[in-house]
């Protein structure tokens, strides 16, 4: 059971119209979004933080960070959401959205999505990057662009931290992380 309650409708008005506009999973808005819904003023922060709209990266780079900082929190339910959405429509391969739960090297991963992977991990474990592989990621991405990364990388931390630290039993019909 998840350790807040999600809003049950009818959802405030501001937060009704915001939900419309979202694609519901399986004819139901998403857990985390009806937990939020119980205050107006946390769920506005939150999804004016989001970075699901087409920005610098391509959707394939953009899931990628998702994934990968999702598998490396733990997060079964966020990882299976981006699975279940967008791994398809972002060109994955199974064996590719496997991968990003797995170590580096288990997957012959390379360019920029090598690049990106390397770079969730380095922050995953230091919140820092070397000089090497700042110099690295500038020679292949723009300024704007490797912004939107570090943004997502942040963004979906604290998404990993609620729907861990919420206990969110994953969506209906959605992968488990392997």
């Amino acid at each position: 059971m998840p350790r807040i309650a999600p809003a049950a409708e009818p959802f405030p008005e501001a937060v009704q119209r915001r939900l419309a506009k979202l694609t519901p999973l399986n004819g139901q808005h998403l857990l985390l979004f009806r937990t939020l819904a119980r205050d107006e003023r946390l769920f506005a922060r939150f999804m004016d933080g989001g970075l699901l709209d087409r920005g610098h990266l391509s959707l394939r780079e953009r899931e990628l960070t998702i994934l990968r900082v999702c598998a490396l929190n733990r997060s079964d339910y966020e990882w299976g959401v981006h699975v279940a959405y967008f791994a398809e429509r972002a060109g994955f391969t199974q064996a590719e959205v496997a991968a990003t739960a797995a170590p580096f090297e288990a997957h012959p991963w390379t360019g920029r999505d090598a690049l990106i992977l390397r770079l969730c991990d380095a922050l995953q474990d230091r919140c820092e990057l070397a000089d090497d592989l700042w110099s690295e990621t500038r020679r292949i991405f723009s300024e704007m662009a490797l912004l939107e990364i570090l943004m997502l990388i942040g963004k979906y931390r604290q998404v990993c931290i609620l729907t861990n630290a919420l206990r969110l039993e994953r969506e209906a019909d959605t992968p488990r992380l392997p």
